[in-house]
């Protein structure tokens, strides 16, 4: 029950990014700095120290640091082949189908976030919460890609809510998902290294980019600074 309310908070954080995208579409640059830092700090603080501290009773450190790895280069092939990202640079050389296809891959990223949560409260109800707390953040910034993928096609708002409430329903389906199958305590560790790599993805090659560009780096920088120590203090605590 626990895992499907915060998917639903994930529903809402998705919906409210995107609406907010619609509203303010120069103001975001310090939360989306923000959720940088606390991306890559769940990544660092929480989910590779217990990556290699379940996984390390069963496998040896290089296989946990290919998970890793793999988490990492996963998400890079997906940003570089299936566009995940919306690059400010071409806005001129969009087109309806990309947009839609920017912001189905989105979906599915938001899907797998969904996967994250339960795969997380498997662990234990700590490692769920830390990682749901990064979930809901980095979903609050896709709402925003998602509908800036519709909006620098030309399209208007209307074609672009559709595409925001798929987007935002998918961590759901993706938690509800997880409450049918478990994973073996010796491969748990495994798919922790694997969500460390790609929240390490997300965060540096996405999120930071993302909060700097057009905009003064002190400001952003230190937002991302305060996100990672949020999340540390955040661990510090539960742990």
């Amino acid at each position: 029950m626990t895992v499907l309310l915060i998917s639903l908070a994930a529903f809402a954080a998705t919906l409210i990014g995107g609406l907010v995208a619609i509203r303010y579409r120069d103001r975001l640059h310090l939360i989306l700095g923000f959720s940088a830092g606390a991306v890559v700090g769940v990544a660092l603080f929480d989910l590779l120290p217990e990556a290699m501290s379940m996984a390390g009773r069963f496998h040896p450190p290089q296989r946990i640091s290919l998970f890793v790895a793999g988490g990492f280069f996963a998400y890079l092939l997906v940003d570089r082949l299936l566009l995940l990202h919306p690059q400010s640079h071409d806005h001129h050389h969009h087109h309806a189908p990309r947009g839609a296809l920017g912001a189905g891959t989105l979906s599915l990223h938001s899907l797998l976030d969904g996967i994250a949560i339960g795969v997380g409260y498997q662990a234990s109800p700590a490692v769920g919460l830390i990682v749901a707390a990064a979930v809901l953040t980095h979903d609050f910034s896709d709402g925003i890609n998602t509908v800036g993928f519709i909006l620098k096609d030309g399209s208007g708002w209307r074609r672009a809510l559709p595409w925001l409430l798929l987007d935002a329903a998918a961590p759901v389906l993706g938690a509800a998902s997880t409450l049918f199958f478990r994973i073996p305590e010796n491969a748990i560790g495994l798919v922790l290294a694997l969500f460390a790599g790609s929240f390490l993805y997300l965060g540096a090659s996405d999120l930071i980019p993302e909060s700097q560009h057009a905009h003064p780096r002190a400001a952003t920088t230190l937002m991302t600074l305060l996100g990672a120590a949020v999340i540390y203090a955040a661990v510090r605590a539960v742990g």
